[in-house]
């Protein structure tokens, strides 16, 4: 996924029909997501058998997901079908000393 590495939060979801009509789970971060907004999601931290790395997934749609992270300032910068995944890549303005 090409948000990986990125310091901000994204839902992917499996697109097997509408997406607002769909329900969890949602893949909302990797193993370097800030626990603070994992935390807020409700993220659980899981390593599928086989592979070196974890990943947050909540049981929420990826609409729930949305919802609560527009909540705390995040916004939607674009969004892209892979393959039957879907995947949101967001962004959230931060203060900047100068």
């Amino acid at each position: 996924m090409v948000c990986f590495g990125l310091p901000h939060p994204f839902p992917s979801k499996h697109n097997d029909g509408v997406v607002f009509q769909e329900t969890g789970p949602t893949m909302v971060g990797d193993e370097y997501s800030d626990p603070a907004i994992m935390n807020y999601l409700g993220a659980r931290k899981t390593t599928m058998l086989g592979n070196n790395f974890s990943e947050y997934h909540v049981d929420d749609s990826p609409r729930l997901v949305l919802d609560k992270l527009e909540k705390i300032g995040f916004r939607v910068v674009t969004m892209t079908g892979v393959g039957q995944t879907l995947v949101w890549c967001m962004y959230k303005e931060t203060d900047c000393i100068t």
